[in-house]
């Protein structure tokens, strides 16, 4: 399985809490798929450099994950389905 780089930005009128749910959701719907979380990196809420969906700032995650290929396509739908994901970007990690 490649590894993958998922950077996750969460609404930020979630409190501490309700956002480390959220991550925990995207881990268990990667788990579901039959992938594994390798790192996590709670970055906190932070200013955005443009409005996205209304929001000026919001949750910031970067997540290191290892996800079948073929189950890309549904991750990203999932998380598009969670209302409380405003952006998600993936990029494939580089190997040494």
């Amino acid at each position: 399985m490649k590894k993958y780089d998922l950077f996750t930005i969460i609404k930020p009128n979630l409190d501490n809490e309700e956002a480390d749910k959220v991550v925990a959701k995207v881990e268990e719907i990667i788990a579901s798929l039959g992938g594994s979380v390798i790192d996590t990196d709670k970055m906190g809420r932070k200013k955005l450099a443009y409005e996205v969906a209304g929001f000026t700032d919001g949750f910031m995650v970067n997540q290191v994950v290892s996800v079948p290929a073929d189950k890309i396509v549904e991750l990203k739908r999932q998380l598009k389905l969670n209302d409380s994901v405003i952006r998600v970007m993936f990029t494939v990690k580089e190997c040494a």
